[in-house]
């Protein structure tokens, strides 16, 4: 079992710093979209959505 996790030692830490960083970037999407956040760039020329994430 070591020797198969000394073997694999790059793998697991380079998948473990990326789920890492996916976890946050998630929660920071929770978190701003709770806080009435938005990433909407107030375009709405040109969005599929147009008038129905901002009054008119």
């Amino acid at each position: 079992m070591f020797a198969w996790l000394a073997a694999n030692g790059g793998t697991i830490l380079v998948s473990a710093i990326l789920i890492a960083v996916v976890s946050l970037v998630v929660i920071k999407m929770r978190k701003d979209k709770k806080q009435g956040k938005s990433t909407c760039g107030g375009n709405c020329a040109h969005c599929a959505m147009c008038g129905s994430c901002h009054s008119k």
